[in-house]
């Protein structure tokens, strides 16, 4: 919005020019993200407590109950509040005619939609189980399709649809997957997803990562959308995908003030209406500039997260025996004694080190 508003008016003030640089409007934005989300934090907290919107706990065959019931009542949703900065700070400083900016928050308000919705359905029951997966899947498949569908059909907006490329090679892996581009995208998305739900287990433990991968894809949107630095670094260079820079660090900025207050001990939670958008975002983020398997780099503490869950299920299945104590991943390391900040705070520096990888391989290839 800023910058149809001040950009035209570099004719009659050279100091408006400033808005047509990507670097500035991202800044703007996770500023504007992070004072939001501190000064409506305690606004948003006092009035799910009045709702009683509160997050349940496991209780049946959950080994970690005792160190978690202390978090029974804490108020969740909190992903409304991250949302809804993003959304605001995003309109405000990036180039909301961007079709790709448009996909990216479309996306982010549907996965809210049906994380808030999921959520809703365990406040209401007083149960950790809301949405059925059947229902939570059909809609993720209806967003994968959609998004899919569109890209293939505008080649003048996604010229590299179908593409897939890898870390630490210059070529791409795949020029053209087709149709098959769909199934594709829906893994990436619905994985990256479901993998941020999982991780959100401990205090802090996945807005922290969300944050770090958030910002990666900032630095690779942004070079990925400037033609000097595409080609200084032999990346695939993607028009209009720069201002994709703006939204992830609105996540940035967002993520930072929602940690103020989801840091150990949690005043709030922000449920599946937070990881589930999150993580669908970032993962849009990842299909649109062409740095998809990058993921696996970037959210590598995501991976490892799902990953634990998967093979807990498919070695219990298979042989009855189980290669974790409990999963996902950061409940195994409490059971092995780990304190929850210690858990929390070594997983973002794993995080950190992925994202570290994930931007060296931009010049590595």
């Amino acid at each position: 919005m800023l910058y149809y508003i001040f950009y035209p008016l570099r004719e009659y003030f050279f100091g408006f020019n400033v808005f047509r640089y990507i670097t500035f409007r991202a800044a703007g934005a996770a500023v504007t993200a992070l004072i939001l989300s501190v000064w409506l934090g305690p606004w948003v907290i006092r009035k799910m407590r009045e709702l009683e919107i509160g997050s349940p706990v496991r209780r049946d065959w959950f080994p970690l109950y005792d160190q978690h019931k202390g978090k029974e009542g804490t108020p969740t949703m909190g992903g409304v509040l991250i949302i809804l900065t993003v959304l605001f700070s995003s309109i405000l400083w990036a180039n909301i005619l961007n079709p790709f900016v448009l996909l990216v928050l479309l996306s982010l308000v549907w996965l809210g939609a049906i994380g808030f919705i999921d959520d809703y359905m365990k406040v209401t029951k007083k149960s950790s189980r809301g949405m059925t997966a059947r229902v939570k899947f059909a809609g993720q498949v209806l967003l994968a399709l959609s998004i899919g569908s569109y890209l293939l059909t505008n080649a003048a907006t996604a010229p590299y649809a179908g593409e897939v490329s890898i870390p630490f090679y210059k070529h791409p892996l795949i020029t053209n997957l087709g149709v098959f581009y769909i199934v594709f995208l829906f893994f990436v998305i619905v994985g990256s997803s479901n993998a941020v739900n999982l991780t959100d287990g401990l205090d802090g433990l996945a807005i922290g990562c969300v944050i770090i991968a958030a910002f990666a894809y900032a630095v690779m949107s942004y070079v990925g959308g400037h033609v000097t630095f595409a080609r200084y670094l032999q990346i695939r260079y993607i028009p209009n995908s720069g201002e994709l820079a703006v939204c992830c660090a609105s996540i940035v900025g967002a993520g930072l003030g929602f940690l103020w207050y989801n840091a150990y001990p949690a005043e709030i939670f922000m449920g599946d209406t937070g990881s589930l958008a999150l993580g669908g975002a970032i993962g849009l983020v990842a299909v649109l500039i062409k740095k998809e398997l990058a993921l696996l780099l970037v959210g590598g503490v995501f991976v490892m997260e799902a990953a634990s869950v998967i093979l807990q299920v498919a070695s219990f299945k298979l042989t009855g025996k189980r290669i974790f104590l409990i999963s996902p991943l950061h409940h195994h390391f409490q059971m092995k004694g780990w304190s929850e900040t210690k858990v929390t705070v070594r997983f973002w520096i794993l995080a950190i080190i992925f994202a570290l990888i994930a931007l060296g391989s931009l010049k590595l290839q």
